[in-house]
């Protein structure tokens, strides 16, 4: 079954659009906390299509990334206090209480130990919304949270845009060519983390 082909095509299609800035922009936001398809997908064609413009788009797109890592640090924090009765009730309270706090011990032991972690995390494949809503849950301190997803999430609007501006449509052909099973590969992994965490709360 495909999903992220036809996102990608959707993706494509904006790109195309008059406005595209603007879309690219909201597809960013969005990707931040909810959306399943990175804007590297939409930024490519838009930076080949306009090369010269390449930069001033991924500067869009990270714009866009840090207000929607914003809203899922939010919908994060909120979230876990609003859904805590829930877990109370299914009995794992306990165990991710537990966790929790001795994340929130690590951040407060250092605040930027976070921000190194997360900068990392942005090598991955991993979706941006997992970190921007964990760290709502942990209780991340608000600036190293931003710099550290305007870092992880620059490096890769920016290193798109001068690979499509200096490999042209091949590099852009490679993103379009992987983009299925690198899809899968992080639902995959949100589907391992989500089990991890809800094995640990029951039985570790």
């Amino acid at each position: 079954m495909k999903i992220f082909g036809p996102l990608y095509d959707l993706a494509i299609r904006w790109s195309r659009h008059r406005r595209a800035p603007g879309l690219l922009t909201g597809l960013s936001f969005l990707e931040g906390f909810i959306f399943p398809v990175p804007p590297e997908v939409m930024l490519a064609p838009m930076s080949l299509a306009q090369p010269r413009r390449a930069m001033w788009f991924a500067t869009l797109s990270l714009l866009g990334s840090l207000g929607g890592a914003m809203v899922g640090y939010l919908l994060g924090h909120f979230a876990f206090a609003a859904l805590h009765p829930l877990i109370e009730w299914l009995g794992w309270s306990a165990k991710i209480d537990e966790q929790v706090a001795h994340l929130r011990a690590v951040v407060a032991e250092s605040p930027w130990r976070a921000f190194w972690l997360l900068v990392l995390a942005g090598f991955t494949p991993i979706p941006l919304k997992i970190f921007t809503w964990a760290s709502g849950v942990v209780g991340v301190p608000i600036l190293p949270f931003l710099a550290s997803m305007a870092v992880g999430r620059g490096k890769r609007v920016y290193l798109v845009a001068g690979a499509i501006r200096l490999g042209g449509a091949r590099a852009e052909a490679a993103l379009h060519r992987w983009i299925e099973p690198v899809g899968w590969l992080a639902s995959l992994v949100l589907v391992g983390l989500a089990g991890w965490v809800i094995w640990r709360a029951k039985f570790g």
